[in-house]
């Protein structure tokens, strides 16, 4: 395993699949080959250019139209639009000979099985021995496909199940067949984790592997037990999202996302391919499904399914629900549940369940007729899909966005007091008795009561083989602080955790709501200085949020603005500035590890450690300018040092003034860390980024501890070179521009020259070099005055109400 390296990968078939899985190749580094078949016919267009059947165009049409359509979709499948250079694309017949020079071929034709026979045979002409061959297929038996292929072919082939999108789905599943080399299948593992940043689950090549086995059935489940109980689609939608650990798409929204087709094709699979599944009547369709698939009300696709968006007479767009008795459309309803309402101020997502389960309506009585029946399901898919139950919840989690697997959800609502409800309960589902598989009794009558626990900050499954508990593979390597947090905590208040990490490295953990910052985070990460500073060796400020930080908290901002209590708010943002040169001029290094959101304060946060090490999908930016202000917490100042940096012509000078101006005057937010580079709030040689969100912290200590050995503190900057009123005439007349072309609105205007002051330096007749600390205090002043103003008042007032920055 170690000796296999992958420079160059072959991507055959360039479908909705396979050019996404090309970019997600090129995302981190490698070459990609994307291959596809060539026209048969021409187009008018081609034929109007005199183009024929052996144009290059043309042999490359349906390759080059594919991968195109994919870099068009939002969000991108790709991290830059730097890295499409990495792809190259070509046709079957003319460049199949190519993967000769590729480490690893994927196959991505239809989902049929003697085309890809078909397409191995042609492969096997060109292929160099010891090879990486796989499939992407979400359902097609792997073992079927070495039939006929050589024993080197064999040895090297397994199924490798990516999920869509690729870049923003962390779940991959490995299938090895019965030939494949143990060695190949631990590379592709490692190399799943790694370096593609995935969840990569190992199965079993049983129909529709975990993920579709098991999500497939949980969403069939519910098609029918929409009659019993008495739902309609905004009910069952409500009851299954965010409230239940699910995603926002719920369960109908999702079949519409996926398209019906899509999953009436595994359901379909399912029935046929796995005779022997007991609940195999969940997978037979309820009749309005196979009527919405007569209509061809198939989702998105057809611009109509479960939900369908019209414009109303006044011309504004709504979303009808389809009511499941008529099938016929009309306006959604809204729906009420005492029990959603219980859950909503739980946010510990294990104690939810419980609340949820305990409910007395029909939200509570969806979530006992779909789980009960769930348990009893899973636990009989072990070993026939996988030998290692937690497999299961890591697919689950992974490739449905599911909180919580069946396991952790079953463990939080008590696994042997569930026993019981589960045959009990009388929503029963086709095929199932109540009865859960013996492995679990035995594992109740050894005394073990959840199928998890964690031990010295790692987490560990009881292994039914051994009938003990076992570390999950993998885990030794993670830091997950909510494994540690109850035993290394060593200080804390109402927004932050400092933890300790162990070999001298302390974590700052915001915990507040959206981890926005406010008195309590800024009291905590002074704090958490303090200790490494006297203590111990370095910090890394990270958490286990959905979110790294959303920003400032707003709501304080205006309260003290709107109460006119300026000199309070001229005190939190000093404070503010205060702590961002703390984090920057400490006696220890900071190492900060953002991911998702990393907006205002989170953004200013990173850009003042001495290192960033960011999860690849990092969406970072300075947004204030959308609430009427300027970055206030040295934001504005660090984008004035960074331009300073790189002065030098006058022609260079303008334009990285520009530049820079322009992305907080227009509030720009990376779609990805290595944007986040390009855009300027990352630093070459002073960040890092991390496929596997679950590695984050892990890589910032270890980054902690590489800085730590002959740290120096460094000292604050006094030769900012600041360019005065030649400066800001260049900012007066680009905001002069774009009021006229009416881009931007008096107050835009008014506020962006409010920026320019500051990043100019103020009225200085002459380009100057100025302090750090004299650049803060003009950016303080700024924001002040700014938040003294109606509009900004009305703005953040918006903001707070509706969720969104108002322009106008």
């Amino acid at each position: 395993m170690m000796n296999r390296n992958i420079r160059k990968v072959a991507v055959l078939g360039s479908g909705v699949m396979g050019s996404r899985i090309a970019c997600h190749f090129a995302n981190i580094g490698i070459e990609v080959l994307l291959l596809d078949i060539v026209p048969r016919e021409l187009l008018p267009a081609e034929q109007s250019k005199g183009l024929t059947l052996e144009s290059k165009a043309v042999r490359d049409r349906i390759v080059n139209t594919s991968l195109e359509t994919a870099l068009k979709t939002n969000p991108s499948p790709i991290y830059s639009k730097s890295f499409v250079k990495r792809i190259k694309t070509g046709n079957f017949d003319d460049n199949l000979k190519d993967i000769a020079q590729v480490d690893w071929i994927i196959e991505v034709v239809v989902e049929r099985l003697d085309i890809k026979k078909s397409v191995f045979d042609r492969v096997e002409q060109f292929r160099k021995p010891g090879t990486l061959i796989t499939s992407n297929t979400s359902g097609i038996p792997i073992h079927l496909m070495t039939e006929g292929r050589s024993e080197d072919f064999k040895d090297h082939f397994c199924g490798t199940h990516f999920f869509n999108p690729p870049r923003y789905l962390p779940l991959l599943e490995v299938i090895p067949t019965p030939h494949t080399k143990p060695e190949v299948v631990d590379f592709i593992l490692h190399f799943g984790d790694k370096m593609l940043g995935k969840t990569v689950v190992l199965c079993k090549d049983t129909p529709a592997f975990i993920g579709n086995r098991i999500g497939v059935y949980s969403m069939l489940a519910v098609t029918h037990l929409v009659e019993a109980l008495g739902l309609t689609v905004e009910e069952v939608d409500k009851y299954t999202g965010p409230a239940m650990g699910h995603p926002k798409s719920a369960t109908f929204r999702t079949a519409d996302v996926v398209g019906l087709d899509t999953l009436v094709n595994v359901a379909n699979g399912l029935a046929q391919n796995a005779p022997e599944d007991e609940a195999k009547g969940v997978f037979q369709l309820p009749a309005f499904i196979n009527k919405m698939v007569e209509n061809k009300w198939l989702g998105e696709k057809t611009k109509k399914g479960f939900y369908e968006k019209v414009k109303a007479a006044d011309g504004n767009s709504e979303i009808l629900s389809l009511d499941l008795k008529t099938l016929t459309f009309g306006s959604q309803q809204k729906v009420k549940s005492t029990t959603l309402e219980a859950t909503k101020p739980v946010e510990d997502i294990h104690k939810r369940m419980k609340v949820y389960e305990q409910g007395t309506d029909k939200a509570a009585e969806l979530f006992r007729a779909m789980h009960y029946p769930l348990f009893e399901y899973v636990s009989r898919r072990v070993p026939e899909i996988t030998d290692d139950f937690f497999r299961i919840d890591d697919a689950m989690r992974a490739g449905f966005g599911w909180e919580l697997g069946p396991f952790e959800v079953w463990d939080a609502l008590g696994v042997r007091e569930t026993l019981t409800k589960i045959k009990a309960e009388e929503k029963r589902l086709p095929g199932q008795d109540g009865e859960v598989a013996s492995w679990v009794h035995e594992m109740l009558d050894a005394g073990y009561e959840s199928f998890y626990k964690i031990e010295n900050g790692v987490r560990h499954y009881y292994d039914i083989a051994s009938k003990s508990y076992k570390p999950i593979p993998g885990a030794e390597d993670l830091i997950v602080l909510d494994h540690i947090r109850e035993s290394k905590t060593i200080w804390k208040n109402t927004g932050v955790s400092i933890i300790d990490l162990g070999d001298g490295i302390i974590n700052c953990e915001f915990h507040t709501k959206m981890n926005t910052i406010g008195g309590d985070v800024i009291q905590g990460l002074n704090k958490a200085i303090d200790l490494a500073e006297k203590e111990y060796r370095g910090l890394v400020v990270s958490n286990d949020g959905k979110n790294f930080s959303a920003g400032a908290n707003i709501g304080m901002i205006f309260m003290m603005a709107v109460e006119q209590d300026f000199d309070e708010l001229n005190m939190a943002v000093r404070a503010f500035q205060n702590t961002s040169m703390r984090l920057r001029y400490s006696s220890i290094p900071v190492v900060v590890a953002p991911f998702q959101m990393t907006l205002g304060g989170g953004c200013e946060f990173s850009m003042h450690a001495d290192f960033v090490q960011a999860h690849a999908e990092t969406y970072m930016g300075l947004v204030e300018l959308g609430v009427g202000v300027i970055p206030g917490g040295g934001g504005t100042k660090e984008f004035t040092l960074r331009a300073s940096e790189e002065f030098k012509d006058d022609q260079i000078v303008q334009n990285t003034l520009k530049d820079k101006f322009l992305t907080i005057g227009q509030a720009k937010v990376s779609t990805s860390a290595y944007e986040a580079y390009e855009l300027g709030y990352l630093q070459k040689d002073k960040f890092a980024i991390t496929m596997n969100r679950a590695r984050l912290l892990a890589d910032a200590k270890a980054k902690a501890l590489e800085l730590a050995d002959g740290y120096v503190q460094p000292v604050p900057r006094n030769d900012i070179k600041v360019l005065g009123n030649q400066g800001l005439g260049i900012v007066y007349v680009g905001a002069s521009s774009m009021r006229e072309g009416n881009y931007i609105s008096d107050y835009d205007r008014k506020i962006s020259e409010k920026l320019g002051w500051v990043m100019c330096g103020g009225n200085l007749s002459s380009p100057t070099e100025v302090s750090e600390q004299y650049l803060l205090d003009l950016e303080r002043k700024t924001f002040l005055e700014l938040c003294a103003e109606r509009k900004t008042l009305e703005r953040i007032q918006h903001m707070l109400t509706k969720g969104k920055p108002l322009r106008n």
